[in-house]
Formats: C-alpha cells, structure tokens, sequence
C-alpha cells in the first residue's frame, strides 16, 4: 500500500550536518583509488597497444611515460593501488568482524595512509 504520509515525515540529514570523519574520508577515498587505478589500467592498455602497433607509436607512448609529468602520474596511480589493495583488506578484516571499534577503524585509516604511502616510497626506490 502506498505511503500517503510522504510529505510530513523528516529529511534524512544531509552531509552538510554530519562532521566528516576518519572512517568516512577513507571509505570515499578507497572509491575514488579505484576510480584512478581503472585509469592507470587504461594507461597500461594503451601502452601495449602502443607496443603492438608500431615503434613511433611506441616511441610517444613511452616517451610520455618516462618525463616527468609521467613519472608523477605513475607515482600516483602507484599510491593509489596500494591505497585501494588496503582498503579492500581491511573490509575483509570487517567481514571477519574484526576491528570494528570505532576506535579500531579510526587506527586503521590511517594506518592505510601512511602504509600506502610506505609502500609506495619502498617501491619507487626499488625501482630507480
């Protein structure tokens, strides 16, 4: 049956009144590292295609890659895909029912930042 009373019950409350928080900035901030890992997977596809077609195209696409506007992208992309992995781990470690304190989860956010951010330091000095 329909609701005939739509009109008189309360808005739920908009972002605007909430105060954000730890746990939530990480949570919009693991979509948005997906978002971005997507990208750096098209990149990666364009760079085989590049591969595959010809060496000028090749040529470009690398050349592209190694300045340094590319190597702050790839930086980038790095960091957020770490960020995404730890996201993804720590909802794992939720379905468990582990860490669920809103303290616990506090912890854990940034622990995914400053991992991320570890990770990504160890990886990028590995590399070059």
């Amino acid at each position: 049956m329909a609701d005939v009373n739509r009109g008189n019950r309360p808005l739920s409350p908009h972002l605007s009144i909430y105060r954000p928080q730890l746990t939530s900035v990480s949570s919009i901030m693991v979509r948005i590292t997906g978002i971005i890992a997507l990208g750096a997977a098209l990149v990666v596809v364009a760079w085989l295609l590049a591969a595959a077609t010809s060496a000028s195209a090749f040529a470009t696409v690398d050349g592209l890659l190694d300045s340094f506007v590319g190597d702050v992208v790839l930086l980038g992309a790095m960091w957020s895909i770490f960020y995404h992995m730890l996201g993804r781990l720590r909802h794992v470690i939720w379905d468990f029912g582990y860490c669920l304190e809103v303290s616990v989860s506090e912890k854990l956010a940034i622990g995914m930042f400053v991992l991320a951010t570890v990770l990504t330091a160890l990886v990028a000095l590995l590399i070059c």
